[in-house]
């Protein structure tokens, strides 16, 4: 089973705790986690293999120079690193093998209480993406009215997802991206959720909340 993590040097023990909650239930396949990053040392990456032997990690090192373009805030740096908003999300297909199909992401901060097996065999059935949404009607509709698309598309909760990566290396471009954000940046809350959203929201296969991306935010 083929993870993804995007994070920076702040967040390694964050990762570890969210491997070893996904390890405590055995894949057929084995795991492994591919970090995406910019600032993770060789030390690093062996510690984290250290404390998670039961996984391969694998990193996927990005330049910093690749996100110079991107608008950075406080709340969001560009490599947000496990919580919603960070960029790598919009643009993670050009970083990863080739030769790999599918890869299930996870923010950093996931606890995983049951097999991940189920949600990561799942169809695409010509989706680019399968995830949950958290946001009720009335909030999708204003998050749309804000993002320019229709009332149909689903807001993304970007936490959990289940990554088509054939499609995506067709469809994803940093040029896309950059465009949409130089188009809307006044508007942007959580820039990774609304970028893959507006761009991809039509292309999204959404599952149910309450079993594959349980948050307070839905209990609330």
């Amino acid at each position: 089973m083929h993870l993804l993590f995007c994070i920076n040097r702040n967040f390694c023990w964050m990762l570890v705790q969210c491997l070893r909650s996904i390890v405590r239930y055995p894949c057929t396949t084995g795991y492994t986690a591919h970090v995406l990053h910019s600032d993770l040392t060789a030390e690093d990456l062996a510690q984290m293999q250290q404390a998670v032997p039961e996984a391969e990690i694998l990193e996927a090192k990005v330049d910093e120079s690749f996100f110079r373009d991107f608008p950075e805030t406080s709340r969001y740096p560009t490599q947000m690193c496990g919580a919603p908003g960070d960029y790598s999300g919009s643009v993670e297909a050009q970083f990863l093998p080739d030769d790999l199909e599918r890869i299930l992401y996870l923010d950093t901060d996931t606890i995983v209480i049951r097999s991940l097996e189920e949600l990561y065999r799942k169809p695409f059935q010509g989706a680019s993406y399968i995830a949950c949404t958290h946001v009720r009607a009335l909030f999708n509709k204003m998050n749309c009215l804000r993002l320019g698309i229709t009332e149909d598309v689903p807001y993304l909760n970007t936490g959990v997802m289940l990554l088509n990566l054939p499609k995506l290396r067709q469809q994803q471009t940093t040029e896309d991206v950059l465009a949409f954000i130089s188009d809307k940046k006044n508007r942007l809350l959580l820039p990774d959720q609304d970028i893959i959203t507006a761009l991809y929201g039509k292309q999204i296969q959404l599952e149910d909340s309450y079993r594959y991306n349980l948050s307070d935010r839905i209990l609330a």
